[in-house]
């Protein structure tokens, strides 16, 4: 792709977004949501690859409904109150409507049918902005209107995004979809917990988003896309390969780790609202995700591949890995012992 078009297309998507967690009008929202949608559409299908075509119209068919909705449930809310304004969705209808809205946009179940798809058909890096940077729109509008929606039907879709993501997860063989059910499955820890404490559940998006840049930075640089290119990438970089298994457990949500925090504030906080048997419901389901997380975890260090024949292993290169996937990685697995300071913030 032309230099000067990626820089046009990355520079509206960082507009587009702060056009959207920036606004209070609704239309501005909807604005930014839409220079997203158009601006990332050529990033997907840069490769002219059939799979990347059929990615990019999934994507832009999906997101232009959700932008609709959105559009049609502000219209509905402003009509009957008379208010634009993000934090003054009050009408049952509207809030129906937009919490479904912003459900598709995240891909939240049972909206989520388009997201493994769209990041199959999509490069790696593409991935990484599909899963993190597309999410933060959605995410900051589910925060403002967190005490608008209904958290029954939150908790629902929450409790029934952490059981698909990880089941769905469980018999697949390409990376990429199973870092798409990953983000599902943590899309859910987010949705329980956003009524009640909306500080905490974009925390736990933060410390997300940190832990899958770290893996698909990872992924990338070893040039991994399916688990048997994955069980030979050890013989490319072993270091990087034994950091990519902590990684990888962190993000499963393992103590000591990173990706442990926000689990266990999240389990705390829903008890406090004494909402244990959801919080018992959600940590159980997290365990198919974490046969996953392991699989990737085994396949990546500590297997050979199980083939009769010879299977071609990778020369080991001396190039010198990222400076931005060791700060990640190290971050994503040594931010728990900082736990106390982080929480004050809260």
């Amino acid at each position: 792709m032309n230099p000067q078009a990626k820089l046009v297309f990355v520079t509206s998507l960082l507009l587009g977004t702060t056009i959207t967690i920036s606004s209070n009008h609704w239309v501005l929202a909807w604005t930014g949501l839409e220079i997203n949608t158009l601006a990332i559409l050529p990033l997907i299908s840069k490769s002219h690859h059939p799979r990347a075509v059929e990615a990019a119209t999934k994507y832009f068919l999906v997101q232009a409904t959700a932008s609709t909705l959105v559009l049609f449930s502000s219209m509905t809310n402003a009509w009957h109150n008379g208010q634009w304004d993000i934090t003054q969705l009050t009408h049952p209808t509207a809030c129906l409507i937009m919490t479904a809205a912003i459900s598709m946009k995240l891909g939240l179940v049972p909206f989520h049918f388009w997201f493994p798809e769209v990041l199959q058909g999509s490069s790696l890096t593409t991935s990484l902005l599909l899963s993190t940077a597309m999410k933060f729109p959605p995410m900051a509008l589910l925060f403002m209107t967190s005490q608008s929606l209904n958290p029954t039907l939150l908790t629902t879709m929450a409790l029934l995004s952490t059981a698909i993501g990880g089941w769905m997860g469980l018999n697949q063989t390409q990376v990429r979809k199973i870092m798409a059910f990953s983000s599902i499955s943590h899309l859910g820890w987010m949705a329980i917990v956003i009524t009640y404490s909306p500080k905490l559940a974009l925390l736990n998006f933060y410390l997300y988003a940190l832990m899958t840049t770290a893996v698909f930075l990872t992924l990338n640089s070893m040039k991994v896309l399916k688990l048997s290119t994955l069980m030979t990438a050890w013989t490319k970089a072993p270091s990087l390969s034994a950091i990519f298994l902590l990684t990888l457990l962190s993000l499963a949500g393992l103590p000591p780790m990173t990706g442990f925090l926000p689990k266990w504030l999240i389990i705390q906080e829903l008890t406090k609202q004494d909402m244990a048997s959801a919080a018992m419901a959600i940590s159980l389901l997290s365990l198919l995700g974490l046969f996953f997380y392991l699989r990737l975890a085994y396949c990546a260090t500590i297997t050979l591949p199980p083939h009769t024949t010879n299977h071609m292993k990778r020369w080991r290169n001396h190039k010198p890995a990222n400076a931005s996937i060791a700060i990640l990685t190290t971050m994503s697995i040594m931010l728990l012992p900082v736990s106390p300071m982080i929480l004050t913030t809260i």
